[in-house]
């Protein structure tokens, strides 16, 4: 599979054959920091200074590196993969191999970091229900009030923890013919691409 670079992140990594390996090494390693711990505008400064150019440029070179590694690192993409998405920038021999080895280096590392930032959601674990009807009243002696009764358990972080939800048949049906429409989204192209870019 290979990376779909837009035109913006080509024109940010058009800052690299302009500098040297040494530089571009530096940059990838900016980069992950940059995931590790956000943005630092004193680095891209400084950076800009030694290299007589604006720290917006050495600002846009790091995250168009940092947005190459983080979806290589995503897909998982294969070496090959990697080589091909990288030539069609126009590259020197010498600067792909370099990309490269700073995939093959740190792939492992982003990805852990990106797993830590994806967010910590509690997990199904089982429910029970119960449909109670009321039929009369004091005030009213005919009447059918129909109630459904959720008791939902979830798994967060090792703990169990429940919910105790109610709702009117109506509504019920109308939660129910949402969920089904989003999972016939689901199967569309468009959603099959964003999930396996979010994995």
């Amino acid at each position: 599979m290979l990376l779909d670079l837009s035109e913006e992140h080509r024109e940010h990594l058009a800052f690299l054959p302009q500098v040297d390996s040494a530089v571009v090494a530096e940059f990838g390693r900016i980069a992950v920091e940059f995931l590790r711990r956000g943005s630092n505008a004193k680095i891209y400064e400084g950076a800009a200074r030694k290299l007589n150019v604006s720290s917006d440029t050495v600002q846009h070179g790091v995250e168009g590196l940092t947005y190459l590694l983080t979806e290589s690192s995503k897909l998982m993409i294969s070496e090959l993969d990697f080589q091909d998405s990288v030539f069609v920038l126009g590259f020197s021999e010498e600067l792909n191999k370099l990309l490269l080895q700073l995939y093959l280096d740190n792939r492992k590392e982003i990805r852990t970091i990106l797993n830590e930032l994806a967010p910590d959601l509690p997990t199904y674990h089982s429910l029970e229900w119960r449909l109670d009807v009321q039929l009369a009243s004091r005030s009213l002696r005919q009447q059918i009030k129909p109630t459904v009764t959720f008791k939902l358990h979830l798994n967060h972080n090792g703990e169990h923890n429940t919910k105790v939800l109610q709702t009117d048949p109506a509504t019920l049906l109308h939660l129910v013919q949402q969920l089904e429409q989003a999972l016939e989204e689901m199967k569309t192209n468009h959603c099959r691409r964003v999930v396996r870019n979010i994995k």
